[in-house]
């Protein structure tokens, strides 16, 4: 099989695709356009690393210029981050501390400067040819590696906290839109890092045709993740809504209410809950319900997650879920049907509700219906 041409021609399909994804993301109008130029950049820098598999049949680079697109690959994984933080964050910005993940980059360039960029250019040629077996190379491999190790476990740790916020603080399922679209892309993303690092591998340590086969198989995986990226497109036409970037999680937040006042307190929060129903509202946000109560959101998210230990989202789907099951024992409303409760009740999905009234009774919605 020539596996050549199959290498050249998929990676020829795939730049054009990051590069026409990315002419989108730059062109298209919303309201986050940071979050957007970073995905794009990264896409753009993505395709200029996959260019390597075809671009020396039309053009040659000269050699200095040739190693700096041979480690833009650096770029990737700040850039990665930094659109994680500005998805999540709706009024995050760029700073000037952001300068510090350019370094890695540096040190690339730094490391490389005597023996390769201040060499004369058959030194270059030759630094090329066995450009595995350099301390230098070597050096760089690991380092990178350890870096996406360190970027990887940031991005996770955001992502996850992230979660805990929106459930300290929205009950709304729209508002998770974002949170599945980074845990989604992670995945994706992590797993494109597993090929390559096997890639990295095979290249040192196997033939030419197992060297083909994983390349062949890292391009099919490009392929399959900008499909998938056009696909979401198509179906979440705005890349999303953020959180405000001072939002914390209850654990990070100091507690204001002394011994004295957290029973009474907790007392007056479910009276308010049981007497005013505030839970009926879809969009009820922690911040609503304190202005609801007169109560600093900080308190009552330390209120909620600590004292009662539940998350805000938790807190509030078990008023929802009480309020069907008295709906669904009631034998004079017989003729409503679950999708009516649901949204009376609070919820605005059929699947969230099926969820969360499952996990509370152990039965569907239905079920209990026939059961009682």
């Amino acid at each position: 099989m020539n596996y050549d041409s199959i290498i050249s021609t998929l990676a020829i399909i795939i730049v054009l695709l990051f590069l026409l994804f990315s002419v989108f993301l730059l062109s298209v109008k919303t309201e986050k356009k940071l979050s957007n130029q970073l995905l794009a950049t990264f896409l753009i820098i993505t395709a200029i690393d996959i260019s390597a598999f075809f671009y020396s049949q039309f053009i040659e680079l000269p050699l200095n210029l040739e190693m700096l697109r041979f480690k833009v690959s650096a770029f990737k994984n700040p850039l990665l981050f930094l659109y994680i933080l500005s998805v999540i964050y709706s009024n995050f910005k760029l700073k000037w501390k952001h300068l510090v993940h350019l370094l890695p980059w540096i040190i690339t360039v730094l490391v490389l400067l005597p023996n390769f960029f201040l060499a004369d250019n058959d030194a270059k040629i030759e630094f090329f040819k066995t450009y595995d077996n350099h301390i230098e190379t070597q050096f760089l491999s690991y380092f990178s590696d350890v870096l996406s190790f360190f970027y990887l476990v940031a991005e996770i740790y955001y992502i996850i906290r992230y979660r805990k916020i929106l459930l300290e603080n929205y009950t709304d399922k729209n508002a998770f839109k974002n949170y599945n679209w980074l845990k989604q892309l992670s995945i994706l993303l992590f797993i494109g890092q597993v090929i390559t690092l096997i890639k990295s591998y095979i290249r040192v340590n196997s033939n030419n045709d197992a060297i083909a086969i994983i390349r062949t198989i890292t391009l099919l995986f490009g392929v399959f993740f900008i499909c998938w990226l056009f696909l979401k497109a198509v179906n979440s036409p705005k890349l999303f809504k953020g959180i405000e970037v001072d939002l914390q999680t209850s654990k990070e937040l100091k507690s204001t209410i002394n011994e004295k006042e957290k029973n009474p307190k907790v007392s007056f929060l479910k009276e308010f809950m049981v007497d005013k129903k505030p839970y009926l509202n879809p969009s009820l946000t922690i911040r609503s319900l304190s202005e609801d109560i007169k109560m600093n959101s900080r308190e009552l998210s330390v209120l909620i997650n600590q004292n009662l230990n539940q998350h805000f989202f938790d807190f509030i789907n078990e008023y929802r879920i009480k309020e069907a099951m008295n709906i669904l024992k009631n034998p004079t409303k017989k003729e409503v049907t679950v999708l009516e409760i649901l949204y009376e009740v609070g919820f605005n999905s059929k699947s969230s509700f099926n969820t969360a009234f499952k996990k509370y009774t152990g039965f569907t919605p239905t079920q209990f219906r026939k059961n009682t």
